[in-house]
């Protein structure tokens, strides 16, 4: 079964959403708001995708304040985490937002929040998986 991170806070809630993966896509899932723990977890390939909120404002890296788009171009940057998937996940949706978090973070996939077609949503992420 592939493993799906949530790293910060999805839809209405964390449950809400790894219930929308795991009954429709079949997908396990994690979820920390932990950089520490998103880190560990990706260098471990204890995850097959990580869902990756942009805006993550409690969020702390060796002493500095990230976001989703900074922890993607570690991850990213990382030839031990380069190939993992990672789809940002954001409310920012304005023109050109998706374009610019794409280009400014190396992310595989962004979908935009409110999430209103839930078997799109697990399209999307099933279409990025490995196999």
């Amino acid at each position: 079964m592939k493993i799906v991170l949530l790293v910060g806070y999805y839809l209405e809630n964390p449950q809400m959403t790894s219930k929308i993966l795991t009954k429709r896509g079949g997908l396990a899932v994690k979820h920390t708001e932990n950089v520490e723990e998103v880190m560990q977890i990706a260098a471990n390939g204890e995850a097959d995708l990580i869902l990756m909120k942009v805006s993550l404002p409690d969020s702390v890296y060796q002493g500095k304040s990230v976001d989703g788009i900074k922890i993607t171009q570690l991850l990213k940057a990382d030839p031990q985490t380069a190939s993992l998937p990672i789809i940002l996940v954001t409310a920012h949706a304005m023109v050109g937002d998706k374009e610019t978090f794409l280009d400014e973070s190396g992310a595989d996939g962004y979908i935009s929040q409110p999430v209103v077609d839930h078997q799109d949503f697990v399209n999307q992420i099933k279409a990025l998986l490995p196999d």
